[in-house]
């Protein structure tokens, strides 16, 4: 949610972490940035600048504050409740789009001019495509840094930098210190194939009930689930990869194994989206639970999730029954073996679509553009595309049958709602 000035120092003044990841505080005396929940001591109020996000205080000239790491919290819900330009550029963004084909692919992605999009994200987030890149650029290598022994080289390389001192001049900037003495201080280490990390999120988190809708529609070889983790493997833009999910006390333990570092920010990005993580489930839950048909689900299982997408078209072609695996893992990982198909490898009038670009399924999409394109191509249909628009921008108002009237109740959160029936059921 974005918060007027005086609310947002409310919450800073109560170190509210229901806040961390939705603005930023930045501290005019010090020149630092922190999330709202930072226990350091809460600046005057006159002191006190509020930005929405992370590259709108670094173009401002502040530096992340070592204590708090405010790029290592949930990200803004904001982004998934909002279907505006701004939301759609921010969730390629942390896809790595621009990484990948630079302003003018981002712009093209989501139908705009480079101008248009630049001055739209600058109102809106106080920062344009690049600064708004280069935060999650920074935030990339400093995963990277803490938890791989990789030279720095390959960082900048796998970050997305251009060169080393780009990617050294960024790190002083945004951390106000050296990658070397960032990696002195690390707490965990991992190798140039596998990454451990720690994925936050804000509580409650009902595990259980993702695990058991993953259980319900694995495909062996492509996902497996056990003793409380969730393991699959993932198409990445620049190579294959396999992750390993395991729920824990205010984080997700999540190995990664990538054949190419570079799609780091993306993996995490997806994993994320995959289990809602970014997720406001107080707001939810508090509204939700005021309903009687609902009080019940929402006490015996708080913190319900939407399960979310890797990959939009292995989404849709899932969901209209193409449940197979396709080639295997050059690096099977256990019992991980091999890749949902590409949508080239499925003869379908749908997957032939995907295939030639004809039909686009993404972040990057609007909900109700995305939702009149699927609902109206053949063999889809508007349930069918409800779900997808569901899992794949992670949508929460979406009503999973055509009697809108007797889900208008539940609005915003009727996603959620959903869940809950199913949960019920």
């Amino acid at each position: 949610m974005l918060l007027d000035d005086e609310r947002a120092y409310r919450a800073v003044a109560a170190r509210d972490a229901r806040f961390d990841g939705c603005f930023i505080l930045a501290v005019r005396t010090t020149r630092i940035y922190c999330r709202p929940s930072c226990p350091a001591v809460t600046p005057k109020r006159r002191n006190a600048e509020f930005y929405p996000t992370a590259a709108a205080a670094q173009s401002a000239g502040y530096r992340a504050c070592r204590r708090c790491l405010p790029d290592a919290v949930p990200g803004s819900p904001e982004w998934n409740l909002r279907a505006d330009l701004a939301a759609r550029a921010m969730r390629l963004i942390s896809d790595g789009v621009v990484e990948r084909e630079g302003v003018p692919g981002l712009a093209s992605r989501l139908g705009y001019s480079e101008r248009h999009l630049t001055r739209v994200l600058t109102a809106e987030l106080g920062a344009g495509p690049l600064a708004l890149a280069r935060a999650h650029r920074a935030h990339s290598a400093r995963l990277l840094i803490e938890t791989t022994d990789l030279s720095f080289a390959d960082i900048a390389f796998a970050a997305g930098f251009a060169s080393v001192r780009q990617f050294n001049d960024t790190i002083r900037a945004v951390f106000a210190t050296t990658p070397s003495a960032m990696r002195s201080t690390r707490a965990a280490t991992g190798t140039a194939g596998r990454i451990t990390l720690r994925l936050p999120y804000r509580p409650p988190f009902d595990a259980e009930g993702l695990l058991a809708y993953f259980r319900a529609h694995a495909i062996p070889g492509v996902e497996h689930v056990e003793d409380g983790s969730y393991a699959r493997s993932l198409r990445l833009p620049h190579g294959q990869a396999t992750v390993r999910l395991e729920p824990a006390d205010g984080h997700v333990s999540c190995s990664l194994r990538l054949t190419d570092l570079r799609d780091l920010g993306s993996a995490v990005s997806r994993v994320r989206r995959l289990l809602d993580l970014d997720a406001d489930p107080v707001a939810v839950d508090d509204f939700l639970s005021a309903d009687p048909a609902l009080r019940p689900s929402v006490l015996a299982r708080p913190g319900v999730r939407l399960p979310g997408s890797v990959d939009g078209a292995e989404t849709l072609l899932r969901a209209l029954g193409h449940d197979v695996r396709g080639e295997a893992l050059e690096h099977p990982d256990g019992p991980v073996t091999h890749l949902y198909p590409a949508p080239s490898a499925i003869d379908s009038p749908v997957a032939r679509a995907l295939a030639d670009g004809t039909l686009r399924v993404d972040v990057g999409r609007d909900a109700d553009e995305l939702h009149a394109e699927l609902s109206a191509f053949p063999g889809v249909g508007p349930q069918v595309a409800s779900y997808v628009v569901m899992r794949v921008l992670g949508a929460p108002d979406i009503p999973l049958t055509s009697d809108n009237i007797a889900w208008r109740p539940w609005r915003p959160w009727r996603s959620y709602a959903a869940m809950h029936l199913r949960r019920t059921a």
